[in-house]
């Protein structure tokens, strides 16, 4: 294990603002009330590109500007290509709309019987329970829907969202989005979490946060009291690169952890920040040092003004590839498109299986070696290749 992935390693401490006192820095509110939101303010930290500069103008028209000052520490001032600035601070990219590319790009809005509320699975429903978020991911697949930017004026509607759910008995499962659902307060998060508990063919409920990255402080002992009370619950965060993984985020999903909280990660797969075999393979062992199981790794979703961050999906592929076999089967997460207008998400695999035969599966392991198993009784197993061929055969 690289050195630099020991948990004694990963940053920690309030950088930019040392100055500000402790019990300030670690209120999550502070954190929220601070927030750089304007040019002017990024200015006073680090020298923007005139490229960057036009796009943070052009953020109130498309997705609003926002950094808590916890997450901008983990930015490289110097380098314009920070993979955490890329991330974070706008882009010229962002002004331009190329052909292939949708406002609703995963077809969220076809599939909501109610405002607010997608079923598209049959079993499970997707609950957008608010417009906002701490910082602003600058590829946000609801680019149209987040901030307001775009004045798409959604009002979270609790009581129809909830109705629905009561009524149809198929729903086992609600994952809770938005927005970021940890940013609702304490007493509305314990109110709509007591509603679901209350609802008997609800199994368990799935939180989709950014919180515990861009604000490690809101996860407290108040916060994880409620999901010991109305458990279980699931929660899945979002982490990009290994610098995100800091002291303040270990500490975080371990309060969760012990909260009786199972965490997976979802990350997204950009270009410039993590397509790169082994920044990822660093992402994946630091998560699992936090207790936290990498689940997803999406291909960025075709929305508007993303191209300069979409990587090839050849790119994800060969990640899938570097983990598999490399390193333990629980640091492999699965990769996927959100199919473009509602298909659903599709997993992208690298081709292991040449062929399937009425005799036979013929197949390649990590190294490339080939071996067949057998489907008809009584036939012996084979290991055809000696030797590895000096690559793994891509899709």
């Amino acid at each position: 294990m690289n050195s630099s992935d020991k948990p004694s390693n990963w940053y920690r401490g309030q950088g930019h603002w040392a100055d500000v006192p402790a019990e300030n820095w670690l209120n999550w509110k502070w954190q929220l009330k601070n927030r750089i939101t304007k040019v002017e303010q990024l200015e006073q930290y680090l020298e923007l590109t005139p490229d960057e500069k036009a796009a943070c103008y052009f953020s109130n028209q498309k997705l609003a500007l926002a950094i808590t000052p916890y997450f901008f520490n983990l930015i490289d001032v110097n380098d314009p290509n920070c993979p955490i600035r890329r991330q974070i601070i706008p882009h010229g990219g962002e002004m331009k709309t190329a052909p292939e590319e949708l406002l609703d790009p995963v077809g969220e809005d076809g599939d909501m019987p109610v405002k607010g509320l997608v079923h598209r699975y049959p079993d499970r429903v997707l609950f957008l329970v608010t417009d906002r978020c701490a910082s602003y991911c600058r590829y946000c697949t609801r680019s149209r829907l987040v901030s307001n930017a775009q004045d798409y004026n959604f009002h979270p509607e609790f009581e129809s969202g909830l109705k629905y759910i009561e009524e149809h008995p198929e729903v086992r499962d609600v994952l809770l989005s938005g927005g970021d659902p940890l940013l609702l307060s304490n007493k509305k998060l314990d109110y709509l979490l007591g509603r679901l508990k209350a609802i008997p063919h609800v199994e368990f409920v799935r939180i989709g946060s950014r919180i515990p990255i861009f604000l490690p402080q809101r996860i407290d002992e108040d916060l994880c009291e409620i999901f010991k009370k109305h458990g279980p619950i699931w929660m899945s965060i979002h982490v990009n690169h290994p610098r995100e993984c800091t002291q303040e985020l270990y500490q975080a999903t371990e309060r969760l952890s012990f909260s009786g909280v199972p965490l997976g990660n979802q990350s997204v797969l950009l270009k410039g920040v993590n397509d790169d075999p082994d920044v990822m393979k660093s992402l994946v062992h630091r998560l699992l040092m936090m207790r936290v199981r990498p689940y997803y790794l999406y291909q960025c979703d075709l929305i508007t003004g993303s191209r300069h961050l979409r990587a090839d999906v050849r790119k994800g592929i060969e990640i899938i590839q570097h983990l598999r076999g490399h390193t333990t089967g629980y640091a492999v997460p699965q990769f996927v498109i959100d199919a473009p207008g509602g298909g659903g998400k599709v997993p992208i695999n690298p081709d292991y299986v040449e062929e399937i035969t009425d005799d036979e599966v013929i197949m390649r392991n990590f190294e490339g070696r080939q071996y067949r198993y057998p489907l008809v009784a009584g036939r012996k197993a084979v290991n055809i290749d000696a030797a590895p061929t000096p690559e793994p055969l891509l899709v």
